[in-house]
């Protein structure tokens, strides 16, 4: 019998490698998967439907209630055309004196809309109500939630029922009771209450899960964020051609989300200090353009160079330009501390090096298989001293390099997600 499952992600699946690995795992396994996600207007080239195989399908639900919509729109128009402006305020000062009933209440609604913390409510609440409504059209065996911002909606489809309530899985990537920008303790409030409907929970590694076990009593499940196996023969793109450095430029390299951190402003303060090599950031993010304003106060802008975010099936095609990787996450919180990142295997899978910090499941990865150095990421000058000893050791860096692509044949999705499907197994998922 085929097992039917719906998944929560929030975001609009453009560049979510965990969860296109999953559900590509669940699909090959027999099962038929419906990814629920969000779609956004201004992505112009973005589906509202997509079937990335014939067992895994993508469904975006509206980013925008239709009256909001109008609403946006009417705003954008009475800024561009002035006289709108004008006549409509006339009609409302008309409106106030003879229709109030109608006017007063409308001018309150505008008033509100107005507001972007409002706005924003609302457009989060509409996309919370179309994922419950998307989960509630088709008869699914599993849910299974992408972090806690899909867990409610996961909980109401799968357990706010008379009969027949269905299985439902928790997969946190992050550590939601500490990580930048979840600083309210009502965070860790609503996990804990919502995990009474959860049948397995899983997290990245055993760092996280035994933060877990303390914190609620019990030991989820683990699944590590590797990536796909990606040895086979990759054209290069060439980044020294796009960025117009000199071919025997060694690339030093950072690619992923460009976030508070992540200890990105530390790599550029060290720039100065490399005896060689130029630094390459591959990504967006929040804080690009104060990194990139930083960059240019020190001076540094023919040294440090800025691309923006690639498909992920591109990415190892630049990656493979580098001589070495950069993994610097800074202590902020316990999510960053306990982190055991893609980023990092990634670079093992393209056999390079790698200039990281010295957290638990980082350090365990980098010193236990040799593939690079593991410093103090809060300490810019301690970074540079890494990297120029691997310049300045090109054997050492060699050795580091071979090591890096022997591992990555351990930290690979190949074998991790044997794992990952046995979870679905033992909730009497198996198909047949």
């Amino acid at each position: 019998m085929n097992k039917n499952i719906c998944m929560f992600v929030w975001n609009h699946f453009t560049n979510d490698a965990r969860v296109l690995r999953e559900c590509t795992a669940l699909s090959e396994k027999g099962y038929s998967v419906d990814l629920i996600c969000i779609h956004d207007p201004s992505m112009a080239e973005l589906k509202t439907y997509e079937e990335i195989n014939e067992r895994f399908h993508v469904h975006r639900v509206k980013r925008y209630p239709q009256w909001l919509v109008l609403f946006q729109f009417m705003m954008k128009l009475l800024k561009e055309k002035k006289y709108l402006l004008l006549l409509l305020m006339l009609v409302w000062v008309a409106g106030v004196f003879y229709v109030p009933l109608i006017t007063i209440p409308l001018t309150i609604l505008f008033s509100v809309l107005l507001i972007k913390k409002v706005r924003t409510l609302i457009i989060r609440a509409s996309i919370f109500l179309r994922m419950i409504l998307k989960g509630w059209q088709k008869n699914y065996d599993v849910f299974h939630s992408n972090d806690l911002n899909t867990l409610p909606q996961g909980v109401i489809c799968a357990k706010f029922k008379l009969f027949n309530r269905k299985k439902l899985i928790y997969d946190s990537h992050e550590v939601q009771t500490s990580r930048t920008g979840y600083d309210s303790k009502l965070y860790g409030k609503m996990e804990s209450l919502l995990l009474k409907f959860v049948d397995q929970m899983i997290v990245e590694n055993h760092t996280r899960a035994k933060y877990n076990e303390d914190l609620y009593g019990f030991y989820p499940k683990v699944v590590h964020n590797y990536p796909f196996d990606q040895k086979k023969e990759i054209k290069k793109i060439n980044l020294h051609e796009i960025l117009n450095i000199p071919k025997n430029e060694k690339i030093l390299l950072y690619q992923g989300g460009i976030q508070t951190g992540r200890g990105l402003e530390n790599l550029v303060k060290a720039a100065p200090y490399f005896t060689e090599g130029t630094l390459v950031f591959i990504g967006d993010g929040r804080i690009k353009n104060e990194l990139i304003q930083l960059t240019e106060e020190m001076g540094l802008s023919p040294k440090v160079k800025f691309l923006p975010k690639v498909p992920l099936a591109d990415l190892p095609k630049y990656t493979q330009n580098a001589y070495l990787g950069f993994q610097v996450l800074n202590n902020v919180c316990f999510n960053h501390y306990s982190a055991s990142s893609n980023k990092l295997f990634e670079y093992l899978m393209s056999g390079l090096p790698v200039v990281a910090c010295n957290f638990p499941e980082i350090k365990k990865v980098v010193e236990g298989n040799n593939v690079g150095l593991c410093i103090d990421s809060h300490d810019h000058e301690e970074i540079a001293k890494a990297v120029n000893y691997m310049i300045e050791h090109p054997e050492k860096t060699a050795e580091f390099s071979t090591n890096a692509s022997e591992a990555s044949n351990k930290y690979n999705w190949e074998n991790e997600k044997e794992n990952f499907t046995r979870i679905y197994e033992s909730l009497g998922g198996e198909t047949s």
